[in-house]
This record gives C-alpha cells, sequence and structure tokens, in this order.
C-alpha cells in the first residue's frame, strides 16, 4: 500500500465522486478510478464505496477506515512540509489563495512594484477558490484571509487594508447601478444592495467577479464599488466617494507554522509585507 491510496481514498470520500476527487488531487477520473480500485484490492475483501448514479458513498467497511487513513494523511503531510522547509532551494512555485481584490493587487506588482523584487527563481501561483482551500493538506502553500484563524498550527501577520469607494465613468450617469448577483453575500455586496434599495435606483448590471464590475463602471453602464488602487488607477474613472469604512479589506497572510521557515515561502510573505509597505498610500486610497 502507498501514500497515494490513502489520497485518492479520501478524496473521494469527502468530495463524493470520483471526478470532484480527481478535481482535488488535479488527477484525471480514469486515474482515480485506478487508484481507488487497487486500494480497495489491498484488503481483499468488499469494496469501500457504494457505486451509486449520484456518486460514491462510503459503505461500513469504508467508514471504518476512514479515522486511520485521516491519521495517516496528517503524518505523510507533516513529513512532506517539513521536508520542503528543510530545503535550502530558493526556487519552485509558491502557491497562495486568495480573493479577486487581493490576487488582482499581487499580479500587477509582479514587475518591479518594489524596491526588492520577489527572487527570479520563485513562480507565484494565485488561487482562487469558493471554498476556503485547506493549508494543513498543502491544498496552498499561503493563504490571504480578512481574519487570522483563531486555531490550528499556523503563523499569520497583518499585510495591510485595501480602500475601497464608489466609481464611474468620467461624465457618465450615477443613476444606474452595478450590483453583486443576488446569491452573494458579502459587505461589498450588501452595501451597494442597500444603496440601491434606499434610492429606489435602476441596477444595470448583476455581476460576481471584481473584474466584470470594473470593466462595466469603465464602460459607463453604471456606477458601483472598487478598490481605490483599481478605480484611481483607470484614468477613465472618477471616484464619487471617500473610501467607505465598512467596507475595507484587511488581509492576513497565513501559513502552516511547518513551512514558515521554508526558503521560498518565507521568500514570497517577505516580498508580500514590502509590497504592502511601499503600496500603503495606493491601497489605502491617497495614491
Amino acid at each position: 500500500m502507498d501514500w497515494d491510496g490513502v489520497r485518492v481514498f479520501l478524496a473521494v470520500a469527502r468530495h463524493g465522486s470520483l471526478r470532484g476527487a480527481g478535481r482535488a488531487l488535479g488527477l484525471s477520473q480514469p486515474t482515480i478510478a485506478r487508484r481507488l480500485a487497487e486500494f480497495e484490492a489491498t484488503f481483499g475483501g468488499p469494496t469501500l464505496f457504494d457505486r451509486l448514479p449520484e456518486g460514491a458513498h462510503l459503505n461500513a467497511a469504508g467508514e471504518r477506515l476512514v479515522p486511520v487513513a485521516e491519521r495517516v494523511e496528517q503524518a505523510m503531510l507533516t513529513l512532506e512540509r517539513r521536508r520542503v522547509a528543510a530545503s535550502p532551494a530558493l526556487s519552485g512555485t509558491v502557491r497562495l489563495t486568495t480573493g479577486d481584490c487581493a490576487a488582482g493587487f499581487l499580479a500587477r506588482c509582479l514587475s518591479g512594484a518594489t524596491t526588492s523584487p520577489l527572487p527570479v527563481g520563485i513562480t507565484l501561483e494565485l488561487v482562487q477558490s469558493a471554498e476556503p482551500l485547506n493549508l494543513a493538506r498543502r491544498e496552498a502553500d499561503l493563504a490571504l484571509r480578512h481574519e487570522p484563524p483563531e486555531r490550528g498550527h499556523y503563523y499569520a501577520a497583518k499585510l495591510g487594508t485595501f480602500a475601497v469607494a464608489v466609481y464611474r465613468r468620467r461624465g457618465g450617469s450615477a443613476d444606474a447601478w452595478v450590483a453583486y448577483n443576488e446569491g452573494q453575500t458579502h459587505d461589498p455586496a450588501r452595501w451597494v444592495q442597500r444603496r440601491i434599495d434606499e434610492t429606489n435606483s435602476i441596477v444595470a448590471l448583476r455581476a460576481a467577479s471584481l473584474l466584470m464590475h470594473a470593466e462595466a463602471i469603465r464602460a459607463g453602464t453604471g456606477c458601483g464599488v472598487l478598490p481605490c488602487y483599481v478605480g484611481d488607477a483607470h484614468p477613465v474613472l472618477e471616484r464619487l466617494s471617500p473610501p467607505i469604512p465598512e467596507l475595507a479589506a484587511t488581509y492576513w497572510v497565513v501559513v502552516h507554522r511547518d513551512l514558515r521557515r521554508a526558503p521560498c515561502v518565507r521568500a514570497a510573505i517577505d516580498w508580500m509585507r514590502q509590497v504592502f509597505v511601499e503600496q500603503r498610500d495606493l491601497i489605502a486610497g491617497n495614491g
């Protein structure tokens, strides 16, 4: 039995299907099916999942194995994190999970935005996910989050706070709004919806992402909220409000303590901290 079989077993158990497990592990569905069959065969008895039209559900035999498999997973991931941390190499990929606002900011800062650039041998991979990625399972090396974790073996450091304001195309109308989709309930979505309701305004567009909002506002579709580093950088946009305190977005960098001293991870953290310090006026809306 090898570690790959345990990983596949747990991924199928957590995601409820071979397809979902494949997406999580970056493997094809046939590969997942083959490795799962090999894992089940090592027990010499019945299968560990009931294959149903809606997915793969753990049966009683599979349920009994989950706690043991999770202990194996925890030990193997600890070994992997410590192996990475012990490597002296200052090259490789650092996987960072975050949202639209911080991801866009970091992407634009990669080229010459700081006096201490990210080392040439390091590739920063920005990952967006509907669900927070698990740092303990190394779904990502680093995370930028709005709050530090309350528990767990993590190191967290505050980076900075993005100001957010209302913008429109210069000379355009402020009567219509670019709003968020009705299923979105984060602070900007609620704030915009309250303004629409209070002023009985027209909704010209509902869209989910920061990029969609920026493009629509720049095109003159309506007014909307944007991070100041985005809105102030567009010469065709004008700011209609001071920064809105309740929409200020604070970010913390979070890393598992086993990985904190890994050279690549340490370099990425140091670079981000430098970027936030040197660009503080821009992100605060003072640029």
